[in-house]
């Protein structure tokens, strides 16, 4: 799928010129047909750049305000709806679930934790009863259904994805707390207070300038499972995913805090902004520089028994860590991130004061993504090490 030439609209600060060239090769070697790219530093937008299509068909150019389902970096969004609670006082990471839900108690979960949901050790990384994808849409019986069901192992013992249901276990928590879902309380008290324009749970009114995005042959999420009973094969299997139920109205619709939100690079490198700047952007405090710190405490690492890579998980955020991806690449420790399934990026670095954000159209196979990912985080490391 190549064009002749891709428009690049936007602009770049000049300390972020190796990042924009990146971009732009991308789109110059194919990798790229559509997608948006932001980066703030000490708050403000330095780099904001869009190019390509919002279509599979490359008949629509992508806009300044398309907006896409960005996948697992929603989860970025809920962590930090969670976080802003502990940051209220309302809940304490080590308080058990069942303070707030009690019914969650039951089948050895009792002392579950919500930092081993925030750190994704809590056992609870998929649904035991089968499911389809449709089950996301009715959040009772999501939340219901892993509320009476065994972990996968041992709480606290071991690191492994909680690929979607890491959604459905924080929000229900939030809305114990709250009495509203998480969706509402991201736009309450984050997106409506600081301006941003990201959804969990994106209303019809919006659905105009959502990019319809697409994945080569609509494969599900391409990871190398070959025990059947593994806890890889049971969190990824079921139930299988794949990219075009993101172009429903209902899963547009619906609140699925872990894969579901909707957004652009700007958006997400504005909501990454509150973290890389220590909790205060636009002169408004979202988070206290206390509970900002909270992120950067490592509470687990090791293989991932889903994703088989080794991972660092602090509070609600990935780590730097020494594998075979992007994770790699930062020197600095004070950096937090998670990606999208295909490619989506979200990173903060309170060091530097820099969040990016990324969205594409086109999904690579990688859960990570791979080359057009990759080199947009080595610009990025790069830009940054020349700030410091």
């Amino acid at each position: 799928l190549r064009i002749a030439v891709m428009e690049i609209y936007g602009s770049a600060d000049g300390q972020f010129k190796k990042l924009k060239d990146a971009y732009k090769r991308n789109f110059d070697a194919g990798l790229d047909v559509g997608s948006s790219l932001a980066v703030t530093y000490q708050g403000k937008l330095v780099l904001d750049m869009w190019g390509g299509f919002q279509d599979r068909n490359l008949s629509k150019p992508w806009c300044e305000d398309t907006i896409i389902n960005v996948w697992s970096c929603t989860k970025n969004m809920a962590s930090l709806c969670v976080l802003l609670l502990a940051d209220k006082g309302q809940l304490d990471f080590s308080d058990p679930v069942t303070k707030y839900w009690p019914e969650f108690g039951v089948a050895g979960k009792s002392d579950v934790t919500i930092s081993q949901i925030m750190s994704h050790s809590s056992g609870m990384s998929g649904w035991e009863k089968p499911i389809d994808h449709t089950t996301f849409y009715n959040w009772e019986e999501a939340c219901s259904l892993l509320a009476e069901q065994k972990p996968f192992w041992e709480p606290g013992s071991a690191v492994g994805y909680h690929a979607i249901s890491i959604g459905y276990l924080l929000g229900e928590i939030v809305k114990r707390i709250t009495g509203i879902s998480l969706g509402t309380f991201f736009k309450n008290e984050i997106a409506d207070v600081l301006g941003i324009d990201f959804y969990i749970g994106t209303p019809r009114s919006e659905y105009e300038r959502v990019a319809e995005i697409y994945m080569e042959n609509d494969s599900p999420p391409a990871l190398d499972i070959e025990d059947k009973d593994s806890v890889a094969s049971r969190t990824i299997s079921n139930p299988i995913l794949r990219a075009s139920y993101s172009a429903s109205d209902q899963w547009r619709a619906a609140e699925i805090p872990a894969a579901g939100g909707h957004g652009n690079g700007r958006s997400m490198a504005q909501c990454m902004a509150i973290i890389a700047n220590s909790g205060t952007v636009s002169g408004k405090e979202v988070l206290s520089t206390r509970t900002v710190e909270k992120i950067y405490e490592e509470q687990i690492s090791g293989i991932d028994l889903v994703l088989d890579t080794y991972v660092r998980w602090g509070m609600g955020f990935a780590l730097p860590a020494k594998n075979d991806t992007w994770m790699s690449y930062f020197e600095n420790q004070r950096t937090c991130f998670w990606c999208g399934w295909g490619g989506s990026l979200a990173i903060a670095d309170s060091q530097s004061q820099v969040s990016l954000g990324y969205a594409p159209l086109r999904m690579e196979e990688s859960v990570f993504g791979s080359d057009r990912s990759d080199s947009i985080v080595r610009a990025f490391v790069d830009c940054l090490s020349a700030l410091n």
